[in-house]
């Protein structure tokens, strides 16, 4: 386990070793269990859904005014729609 932490350069305790080799053991294990399935005949799966992307040209369609636009936001600064901070240390939703 310390060898994987240094190869990742994690610095770890005691403590995290014990939980992560557990962890790492039970992983590995599944892992095993699941090479050891019988395939033969299952096709590949490449989504988890059966929905598809749909394609279309990228057309312009109906659009809101500007004045609509800027008269539903609850706040704006000059031009423009304020809209709080997302990335950083400004939250999120």
């Amino acid at each position: 386990m310390r060898k994987v932490a240094s190869l990742s350069r994690l610095a770890i305790t005691d403590e995290q070793v014990a939980l992560y080799r557990h962890q790492l053991s039970d992983v590995l294990g599944y892992m095993e269990r699941l090479r050891r399935l019988d395939l033969e005949g299952v096709e590949p799966l490449t989504h988890a859904g059966d929905t598809l992307n749909r394609m279309r040209e990228d057309e312009v369609g109906a659009m809101l005014a500007n004045e609509a636009a800027m008269g539903l936001s609850p706040e704006r600064t000059g031009p423009f729609i304020k809209v709080p901070k997302v990335i950083g240390d400004g939250g999120g939703a």
